[in-house]
């Protein structure tokens, strides 16, 4: 089975994020492809893939979370 559809797909997913005007919408995207990346790289077993992406699903959902509070 050809797992390198996952990682195209992933790879599309991000560079679209970039075409996005919302940043909260762009990370969304970027995180949801960092989630694709996750995937293909447990399925493929590269622990440097799974653990770049672990970090920019984080980044990506913890910028998310702290540009919703409101400034005080």
């Amino acid at each position: 089975m050809k797992l390198e559809w996952i990682g195209w797909l992933a790879t599309v997913a991000f560079a679209s994020s970039y075409f996005f005007k919302s940043p909260r919408l762009l990370r969304g995207v970027q995180g949801a492809a960092a989630l694709l990346w996750i995937g293909y790289g447990l399925m493929i077993g590269a622990t440097p893939v799974i653990a770049a992406n672990v970090i920019v699903a984080l980044a990506a959902v913890w910028s998310m979370w702290t540009s919703a509070k409101p400034v005080q």
